[in-house]
């Protein structure tokens, strides 16, 4: 596996990638990408922290797992490259931020433009096998991606976290809500959205607190 991850998550993260679970779970996504088809990309795997350094993480956006259909997973949570269709889930992120800030859906559905700011796209689990989702889960990926929020946690200050859904919501204990701002409800999937995320303003919410707090706020134009 091809660890490509800015200097500052290096620096944050060196001991993770040393302890015998993580090169367990590294043969384990070698051999996955090498039997079938796994997305996303394999160089994509750590693209949301190529994108948003440790240094420069403002926001973290926690997601699940990544797409599992053909050509939408890009490496950053609810992201889909260039000219696909927008999944359901990431629609309805974009009919709230429209609510909340008054911005036009957008023609891509690509968040990199969030990525660049600060925004990291955090999926807990970072590869699925083609058409079955949860597929890698339990097999390390969720040991490290906690590792992820608890060193920003730890390491950083006034850093909000957007915990979108009852699997994203479980990941509040590993964060001080004294020092980060922690924003929780429910999920963006069609299933849910209606239950407490269309009209959440988190948005709006993050951008005040980044002001508050003497940060530059997001512009969420993608």
């Amino acid at each position: 596996m091809n660890i490509r991850i800015e200097s500052s998550w290096k620096d944050a993260l060196t001991e993770e990638f040393e302890k015998p679970y993580f090169k367990k779970l590294a043969d384990y996504v070698r051999a996955a990408y090498r039997s079938g088809v796994v997305y996303p990309a394999a160089k994509n795997i750590f693209r949301a922290f190529a994108l948003s350094t440790f240094t420069d993480t403002k926001i973290v956006i926690l997601g699940q797992d990544p797409y599992h259909g053909p050509g939408q997973a890009d490496g950053l949570a609810f992201s889909v490259p260039l000219g696909v269709a927008f999944p359901p889930s990431l629609r309805n992120i974009f009919t709230e931020l429209q609510a909340d800030l008054g911005i036009a859906k957008p023609p891509s559905g690509s968040l990199e433009g969030w990525a660049k700011q600060g925004v990291l796209l955090l999926n807990a689990t970072l590869t699925v096998e083609a058409h079955k989702a949860g597929a890698h889960q339990n097999q390390g990926w969720e040991l490290f991606t906690d590792a992820v929020i608890q060193a920003l946690s730890r390491g950083k200050q006034n850093v909000v976290f957007m915990l979108w859904g009852s699997y994203a919501g479980q990941k509040e204990g590993l964060i001080d809500g004294q020092q980060h701002l922690i924003l929780k409800s429910a999920h963006p999937s069609p299933l849910s959205a209606h239950r407490g995320f269309l009209g959440n303003r988190h948005f709006s919410k993050a951008n005040g607190y980044l002001l508050a707090t003497g940060q530059r706020p997001i512009v969420w134009y993608t």
